[in-house]
C-alpha cells in the first residue's frame, strides 16, 4: 500500500496539468504554429529528444507545427575548422561565396535530416525542404545600411503553396537558405526566414527557441526580462538591442504587424519550453503582441 501511495499523491497535479492544457488544445486545433528551431535545443541530445516529442504532440493533438531551423554554431565550427573568417554583423553572418557553400552543407545535407529523422522516430512522418525545394524561397541581395554582407538573402516570394502540400500529411522541416532568381545561392537568417514563413502561412504563433530566458533588456541580468511587449514599442527600441536578440526582434515585430496573433521568444535551455509557453497559464520568456 504504502509503494502506491507517492502515485496516488501525483494524480491531482497530472490531471491538473492536462486541464490547463485543454483550452489552448482546442483553441489551437487546426491553427498553424511555426517553431523556429536553434540553440541549445538543437545540441544538447536530451533536449533534442524533447524537442522532437513536443512537436509531435503537437501533431497529434490536431495542430500543424512548421520548423525552421537554423545552425550557426555548427556552421562555425565547420568554417573554423576550414579555416575560414567567421563575422556577424547585427547578428547576421557575412557571407562569401564559400560560407554559403559551408551553410548549404551542414543546414541541408546534415541538420535538416536529423531533424526529420528524429521527428519520424517519435512517431510522425516530417520532409525536410530548403529554399530551392519547389523555388519555395526566392531571394534577394539582403540591403543592411553601409556594410556589405556579401551573399546574406532576405525572402523575396515565398511559396505556401510548397509547405501547404507538405503539411497536409507531414511536417514540414525547413532550413533558411535560397536562391535568387539567376540561381545565386543566399544564406538566409534562420529568425528572419521563420518570420516570414509565419507571416505568409497566415499562423496562430510563431515561438523561437533561444539560450537565453527571453529578450532581457540588459543581458544578462535576468531581472531585465520583458515579458510582454508590442510592435510600437519595438519600434522605439530595436536600434538599442546588439547580437542575435535584434533579429529575432524584428521578425516577432514583423509577423505580428503581418497578421500573426502573437510571438514568443523562449529559453530552449528548459525541457519542454515548447509546451509551456504553448500549454500554461503562465508562459515563459517574450511575448510580443501587434
Amino acid at each position: 500500500m504504502s509503494d502506491a501511495l507517492p502515485h496516488l499523491e501525483a494524480r491531482p497535479r497530472d490531471v491538473a496539468t492536462l486541464l490547463e492544457a485543454l483550452p489552448y488544445i482546442r483553441e489551437f486545433h487546426g491553427r498553424t504554429i511555426v517553431i523556429k528551431y536553434g540553440g541549445a535545443a538543437m545540441t544538447d541530445p536530451e533536449l533534442r529528444e524533447d524537442f522532437a516529442r513536443d512537436v509531435v504532440l503537437l501533431k497529434y493533438v490536431g495542430m500543424n507545427p512548421i520548423v525552421v531551423h537554423g545552425g550557426g554554431a555548427e556552421i562555425t565550427r565547420y568554417m573554423e575548422r576550414l579555416g575560414m573568417e567567421v563575422e556577424f554583423v547585427d547578428g547576421l553572418r557575412v557571407s562569401n561565396a564559400e560560407t554559403v557553400e559551408v551553410a548549404k552543407m551542414v543546414l541541408v545535407g546534415k541538420q535538416n535530416k536529423d531533424i526529420v529523422l528524429r521527428l519520424s522516430r517519435h512517431g510522425q512522418a516530417a520532409i525536410g525542404l530548403c529554399g530551392d525545394d519547389g523555388s519555395l524561397f526566392r531571394t534577394r541581395k539582403a540591403m543592411t545600411g553601409e556594410r556589405d554582407l556579401g551573399f546574406v538573402g532576405e525572402i523575396e516570394h515565398l511559396d505556401v503553396d510548397v509547405i501547404n502540400h507538405v503539411a497536409a500529411d507531414y511536417i514540414p522541416v525547413i532550413a533558411s537558405v535560397g536562391a535568387d532568381a539567376e540561381g545565386n545561392s543566399y544564406n538566409v537568417n534562420a529568425d528572419t526566414a521563420a518570420g516570414a514563413v509565419a507571416e505568409a502561412m497566415e499562423a496562430e504563433k510563431i515561438i523561437f527557441l533561444t539560450d537565453v530566458e527571453g529578450w532581457l533588456q540588459s543581458p544578462p541580468d535576468p531581472a531585465t526580462l520583458v515579458s510582454v511587449t508590442t510592435a510600437a514599442e519595438l519600434d522605439r527600441m530595436i536600434a538599442d538591442v546588439a547580437g542575435g536578440m535584434r533579429p529575432k526582434l524584428e521578425s516577432c515585430r514583423d509577423a505580428v504587424r503581418g497578421g500573426v496573433s502573437s510571438a514568443h521568444i523562449v529559453d530552449g535551455r528548459v525541457p519542454h519550453s515548447l509546451l509551456l509557453e504553448l500549454f500554461t497559464d503562465e508562459g515563459i520568456g517574450t511575448k510580443v503582441c501587434p
